[in-house]
């Protein structure tokens, strides 16, 4: 085995290493829908190009320059170059917080096919013909150092295949929704609270229909194909359909797939500004499930949303109006009681004065709105109240959406998913209702466009009047949480600053307290960051 065969090996293996955080950056990224991929190449311009495999391409573009007996020496050091990067890569990962792993779905399968046919064309060709070796194991390292790029390449290539692919499955899906006329599809959107509400109301419904949701937060139009094509059961009474968007126009393309009857719209803020241009694109988009609506369907919404009450609802449908704030509602709660263990409240329909009392193991008022918009539509669904008390009870915690655990030397409140302007509020609301030592750990909030610096300053000025102790994960993206914590002449010794959520666990458990330690987790960095 020659010089050039083995740096074609090495090559290989890297690759594999490498490609793995581009395809999941690809992903994660939505396959570059809004150029989202190619935007966060630019972005972390550093992190993908300045790597160890850039010297060790200028070496082996240097060898092939010197032809020389130097060249070999050349191409010794940059392979122990691509070792040293594949160290380092695979380190990295060791460490490294992942929100959402790769998930190698069919559609990835096929990448990695057309990704592995790039790869090997340099080496074919050398096995064929080994009188150019050096110049080809040159470009085998330059398709090497512009993997995230042959990545890209890929799903350009693939772009035709994928469209078949979900024409077919498109098809399939409405094909298979046309044939079971007597289910209720039920839309739920909103900026936040989508996932949470989803649940919600699956296991409210649940007490008298068998109703089926999109699982996790397949909200997309392949989340809900999937959905449809291998979950969705001819015995179902109910499909409930969590609908995400990034842009115009991609609910109203999710409710041309579903056709729902029902719509639910949770609260309306700026999560993802950054890829809606602006708060009035965000507004609409989610009032495009309301608009697809029959007139004799019925939407759920919230008139403590300023959003909601002032939008110009054409659609002819029936109105469901819930709140907690707002007198003139058709579902109210009220008599709101927290702590560590739950929430209780009672419950006023319009044109009935009684309460009705309910109470559940969810934590913060969003949560109770979300458990209304659900006992509003069951109600309309025919089940009683006495069985939607029973619903509610039952409605089990969302995985790291306020979710109260003991950890013994802590009680973790994880509220790690998606952070956003009102739901932080919220679940610093929840940690003062807490009976012991207040700690926030936080990297902040994200894919807020322009208005995050200004939004995470606020944040910090609300953790101040809060929190007894605050854990910044990453100096540099949290200093505008910082600098509020210091508007408010916060102690910066109750200050901490640390690299990563693992580093935090170790702090807390340094920690010591008289009183029960509540930490709330509020936000991770999504997989897509780097600082």
């Amino acid at each position: 085995m020659n010089l050039y065969t083995i740096g074609f090996l090495f090559l290989l293996i890297f690759n594999v290493i490498k490609n793995k955080k581009s395809l999941h950056m690809l992903q994660q990224n939505l396959y570059n829908e809004n150029n989202r991929y190619i935007k966060w190449i630019i972005k972390n311009f550093k992190s993908v190009f300045v790597t160890l495999d850039l010297i060790a391409l200028f070496l082996l573009g240097l060898s092939y320059y010197l032809s020389n007996t130097l060249s070999t020496v050349l191409v010794v050091i940059a392979l122990i170059f691509y070792f040293l990067e594949a160290i380092r890569i695979l380190n990295l990962r060791k460490t490294e917080q992942v929100k959402k792993p790769l998930v190698y779905t069919k559609r990835v399968k096929r990448l990695i096919f057309t990704i592995t046919v790039l790869m090997i064309l340099p080496v074919i060709i050398y096995l064929l013909d080994r009188s150019n070796g050096l110049l080809l194991l040159l470009v085998e390292a330059m398709v090497t150092y512009f993997s995230y790029i042959v990545v890209w390449i890929a799903k350009v290539i693939n772009t035709p295949v994928e469209k078949f692919v979900y024409k077919y499955y498109e098809t399939k899906a409405k094909t298979k929704l046309k044939n079971m006329n007597h289910l209720k599809v039920i839309g739920i959107t909103g900026s936040y609270g989508k996932t949470s509400s989803k649940n919600i109301l699956n296991d409210i419904l649940n007490i008298k229909f068998i109703s089926r949701s999109t699982p996790k937060n397949l909200n997309t139009e392949y989340g809900l194909m999937i959905t449809i094509n291998h979950y969705l059961d001819k015995f179902d009474d109910i499909f409930i359909a969590e609908m995400g968007a990034y842009k115009r126009g991609e609910i109203k393309k999710l409710c041309d797939l579903v056709h729902p009857q029902f719509g639910i719209l949770t609260r309306i803020g700026l999560a993802h500004l950054e890829t809606f241009g602006s708060p009035e694109n965000i507004i609409k988009t989610k009032f495009e499930l309301i608009e697809s609506l029959p007139e004799d369907g019925i939407a759920v919404l919230n008139r403590d949303d300023p959003k909601q009450v002032s939008y110009p609802i054409q659609s002819k449908c029936k109105k469901i109006w819930i709140g907690i704030l707002e007198e003139d509602v058709d579902v109210k709660a009220c008599d709101i009681q927290c702590d560590y263990k739950g929430s209780k409240f009672n419950v006023i329909w319009k044109g009935d004065s009684k309460k009705y009392p309910f109470e559940t193991k969810l934590l913060g008022n969003h949560n109770i709105y979300n458990i209304l918009a659900g006992i509003a539509l069951g109600k309309e669904f025919g089940i009683s109240i006495k069985e939607l008390q029973q619903g509610v009870r039952k409605v089990r915690p969302v995985e790291s959406r306020l979710e109260l655990k003991n950890f013994g030397y802590m009680y973790q409140i994880n509220d790690a998913y998606n952070s956003n302007p009102v739901g932080a509020k919220a679940a610093l609301d929840v940690l003062g209702m807490m009976p012991g030592t207040k700690v926030v750990v936080t990297p902040g909030m994200t894919e807020l466009g322009e208005k995050e610096k200004e939004l995470n300053h606020i944040f910090g000025t609300q953790i101040a009047h809060v929190a007894d102790s605050v854990i910044l994960v990453g100096e540099k993206k949290t200093k505008p949480i910082f600098e509020g914590l210091n508007e408010e002449g916060y102690e910066k010794d109750k200050i901490f600053i640390v690299n990563s959520v693992y580093e935090a666990y170790d702090l807390l458990k340094t920690m010591q307290t008289k009183k029960d330690l509540y930490a709330l987790f509020e936000n991770d960095l999504p997989d897509t960051y780097n600082e």
